[in-house]
């Protein structure tokens, strides 16, 4: 037997409305697995963000004035060579261009952000690593209250707590987010079982009339590819809510390291493109298994 797509559609949407509990089940499932793991995604982006600042070293930063005179930034850099070697291992001077070429690369997905922002219109700074790790409290007061001195930003330490603990909560909600796609293909399959077994023979029929497995098998996949697309595309509109909702909290907020959290609508869309891939897969698999379980019987 041929297969037609109006008989693809029409067998597919009666399987659908047959096993509507279990369908929404099954979707709620998958929308909520794949939202935890899409949210996982976008949390480890933000933070990679946040933090592409202090990953080759840097323990501070000394913010000038934009304004401050060049006798005051000459001055911070001869108080930061006479702590050399002692407590100041090495530091580096970042012009308006150096830190408009770490603006770019902090905010590459986000061309809205580089465009609004000039050279000119960041602060040239020093970035400082300290001979020791517990001197980098030491160096920041000394330079916090100098002249032309806007802030002096102390991050590693917290940097690599947060890292840790963002690793710790992506690796947790991973695990979840797995659970739950297991028992969402785990739901799918018995949907499509169950719609099987509702039509059982009408099935038999159908085989002894000639009807291919295939001819048989394609609606049933059809149904759970649409029940994973299905919990997905709800999974992809709740991913460019959260993304709404952490650049909303770093726009009206004073949230300190994770102000340079930046999660680009690129960056939603690629991860919710992944996240529908997901749930096609899943929804086919499980009703392909559960299709051929049955039919092999």
């Amino acid at each position: 037997m041929a297969l037609s797509l109006d008989y693809v559609v029409r067998e597919t949407a009666t399987n659908l409305r047959r096993n509507l509990l279990m369908t929404t089940a099954a979707v709620l499932t998958v929308a909520v697995s794949l939202s935890l793991f899409g949210g996982s995604l976008l949390l480890k982006r933000g933070i990679d963000q946040a933090t592409i600042r202090w990953r080759g070293g840097v323990d501070l930063s000394i913010f000038l004035d934009p304004k401050a005179p060049a006798p005051q930034a000459e001055a911070i850099e001869r108080k930061l060579q006479g702590m050399s070697p002692q407590y100041v291992k090495k530091f580096e001077y970042y012009d308006h261009q150096r830190a408009y070429e770490e603006f770019k690369e902090i905010f590459r997905n986000s061309p809205e952000e580089i465009e609004s922002v000039t050279a000119e219109d960041l602060p040239t700074s020093y970035r400082v690593v300290p001979a020791r790790a517990e001197d980098a409290k030491l160096i920041a007061e000394r330079f916090r209250n100098d002249p032309g001195v806007v802030d002096v930003a102390l991050a590693q330490k917290i940097v690599d707590t947060i890292v840790a603990i963002t690793n710790w909560a992506r690796r947790l909600i991973f695990v979840i987010s797995s659970v739950l796609l297991l028992s969402a293909s785990l739901l799918i399959l018995n949907t499509i079982r169950m719609a099987i077994f509702a039509r059982r023979r009408e099935v038999a029929v159908m085989k002894l009339v000639g009807a291919t497995n295939w001819f048989i098998r394609v609606p049933f996949m059809l149904e759970g590819m649409i029940q994973g697309l299905a919990g997905a595309a709800v999974a992809f509109g709740v991913v460019f809510l959260i993304r709404g909702g952490v650049q909303w909290l770093v726009d009206h907020y004073d949230l300190g390291l994770f102000d340079q959290v930046v999660v680009s609508t690129r960056d939603a869309v690629t991860t919710g493109s992944m996240i529908l891939a997901i749930g096609a897969v899943v929804g086919a698999i499980g009703s392909f298994v559960a299709v051929r379980r049955f039919l092999d019987v």
